[in-house]
């Protein structure tokens, strides 16, 4: 019979067909599908990013003087990375916890973590806390918050405009655009000072369209290094309530600035007691050391009002989806190690202490190339150096003096004249400081 059926026709082939014959009229019956197949030469080559093209540049040099303060990560006074001694400890008990393993995490990371992260972030007392106003995803360090947070916003708050400092963090404008949310900028650095331009940052957020997003730095701006005053922020605030703007705070630094965690977290919490609904990315890359573990919360806090925890609600389970349809559980490891200092009482003290070596080492270097700038009658003038803050400083030399100092002195930093202070020490400052003052007075 089966012979009977293939001779009948019900099969595309007969039992008679050579296998030269059955490819030809398998190509024929397939064609239609060929000819939509995916052309892979429509697709351009995308251009190099700068940073990490400038951190491969560094390692190919072989000169022994060289100096790399491109990179976006601490390092100690023999330019090594530094593991934190509370990071060691934290690993410790880890290791030592006859229940650890690798499970999955729930969708939204790992509870102690992510309620810990709010309290450091909001403070343990906040009101947003204590009226379940917050909710909170664990996420792929900073830059998984921020995304979230924006492809949260894309779909929620749809046809909204999001302004960025003029410069701000590169990363923010990819991320943005990818979820389709157009961008516009305020001032923020000024050139002549090399500070803060309050008033052109007030006037253009003061013409924003109610309901604009507006992206804040909490501490340590990146990257410029420039902060405004607590004063300065007061006004920020004033002006946005008054337009009805959003604000998202991006918080990499927290801790790192200054050494004071609740310092350098001042800012949010103006803004929440002020009323805002805001949302916040929170890094744990610097400030725990964890660059490569990826730990970081997106927090969402709403306004306060008598219907705010079944906004909230409905706000985390959205999140929730979100995150399922991305990376379905955050990674655990990082965020065990960040939950276990939160949590202990001993162990967020150590880590208070080592804020204070990374950000008090920083703070020196600052004030040892001022002075050292300053004794060479290096020409312009070099207090804005002291004058930020943070892991970065921008310190005005133009796109020709970075490339002249690059080819000469083999000093490795990004065009814009951005320099990471981590990257400096007391074997290497005199040698930079020098380089500057040269690529100063003759380019």
């Amino acid at each position: 019979m089966a012979q009977h059926a293939y001779q009948t026709g019900s099969s595309p082939f007969t039992s008679s067909d050579s296998p030269k014959l059955r490819l030809s009229q398998l190509s024929d019956q397939l064609s239609p599908m060929a000819s939509t197949h995916f052309d892979a030469d429509v697709v351009p080559q995308a251009p190099e990013d700068p940073l990490f093209g400038l951190m491969a540049a560094y390692r190919n040099d072989t000169f022994d003087k060289k100096v790399d303060l491109g990179i976006g990560a601490y390092r100690d006074n023999n330019a090594k990375p530094w593991v934190l001694p509370v990071v060691k400890k934290a690993e410790e008990v880890l290791r030592n916890d006859p229940d650890f393993n690798h499970e999955y995490l729930p969708i939204a990371g790992l509870a102690n973590f992510t309620s810990a992260s709010q309290k450091l972030v909001l403070g343990a007392d906040s009101p947003a806390i204590k009226e379940k106003r917050v909710t909170t995803v664990q996420t792929i360090s900073g830059t998984g918050a921020v995304h979230l947070g924006a492809l949260f916003l894309s779909k929620f708050y749809p046809g909204r405009s999001v302004y960025f400092s003029d410069p701000t963090w590169v990363n923010h404008h990819q991320i943005f655009t990818n979820v389709h949310i157009k961008i516009a900028t305020y001032p923020y650095f000024s050139a002549k000072t090399k500070g803060l331009d309050f008033e052109g940052m007030l006037d253009t957020i003061g013409k924003a369209a109610e309901g604009s997003i507006v992206l804040l730095h909490s501490c340590a701006h990146n990257p410029t290094g420039v902060d405004p005053t607590q004063e300065q922020w007061k006004e920020i605030s004033k002006v946005m309530k008054e337009k009805k703007l959003f604000p998202f705070f991006d918080s990499a630094y927290q801790g790192f600035a200054s050494g004071d965690l609740n310092k350098d977290a001042w800012a949010i919490r103006y803004f929440i007691e002020q009323g805002f609904e805001l949302c916040i990315a929170q890094s744990y890359s610097k400030n725990l050391g964890l660059y490569g573990e990826r730990a970081g919360c997106f927090h969402f806090v709403t306004g306060a009002s008598s219907d705010a925890e079944s906004t909230i609600s409905r706000i985390a389970s959205q999140l929730a989806i979100l995150q399922r349809s991305e990376i379905s559980n955050p990674p655990a490891y990082g965020a065990r190690v960040a939950s276990a200092v939160l949590n202990d009482e001993a162990l967020f003290a150590q880590w208070e202490e080592d804020l204070r070596t990374m950000s008090g080492r920083i703070i020196e270097m600052r004030d040892v190339l001022r002075s050292k700038l300053d004794e060479m009658g290096t020409p312009g003038t070099w207090n804005h150096i002291t004058d930020q803050i943070g892991m970065f400083s921008y310190t005005g030399l133009t796109e020709k003096q970075v490339l002249k100092i690059r080819e000469a002195a083999h000093v490795y930093m990004t065009k814009n004249g951005r320099i990471s202070m981590a990257g400096l020490n007391t074997n290497n400052i005199d040698y930079f400081a020098k380089a500057v003052d040269k690529v100063v007075r003759e380019t």
